[in-house]
Parts: structure tokens; sequence; C-alpha cells
């Protein structure tokens, strides 16, 4: 054992160390909700209410899969092989 230790043991066991004891053991109250909220707050969390922040994400990797998909596309369409096919296609169902 160190010197240090008999000193802190000392020093727990003065006058306050019952009171400083309780006080690190003492856990908060829990606060209790009216029954009308505590009932709809467990509804919620059954219905899903949990993965509330899911949606949020779910749509911004949507919204950047869709801008990179769409600058794909530009990419492809801006091309001459695909523009002279899409002008044959377009001419084609004019002549009809």
């Amino acid at each position: 054992m160190s010197a240090a230790a008999p000193a802190a043991a000392e020093a727990r066991s003065g006058p306050g160390a019952a009171a400083s004891a309780q006080r690190e053991t003492r856990r908060p109250r829990a606060v209790r909700a009216p029954a009308g909220r505590a009932a709809a707050l467990r509804a919620r969390l059954a219905a899903g209410g949990a993965d509330a922040g899911m949606a949020t994400a779910e749509y911004a990797i949507a919204t950047v899969a869709a801008a990179g998909f769409a600058g794909l596309l530009l990419l492809i369409l801006r091309s001459d092989e695909v523009r002279g096919l899409l002008l044959g296609i377009v001419r084609g169902a004019l002549q009809v």
C-alpha cells in the first residue's frame, strides 16, 4: 500500500464521511410523467418513434444518390452516339 492510501482512508473516515458516502451512492429519483403522457410516449415508441431520425438520413442518402445518377445520365446523354440515337428515334416517330 502506498503512503497516500492511509491518508485517503483517514480523509474518508472523518465526521462527514457518512454523508459523503451517502452522496456518492445516492441515485437521482426517477421523475414520473403523468399517466396520459406516459401512455402516449409508450404508444409513440411502439409505433416506431425511436426511428424518427432515420427518415431524414434515408432522404439524405436518396438525394445524394439521385444527384449522382442525374450527373451520370447527363454525361451519357451528352455523348455524340446517344445524341444520334435519340435524334434518329425522334425523326422516325415524326415521319409516321
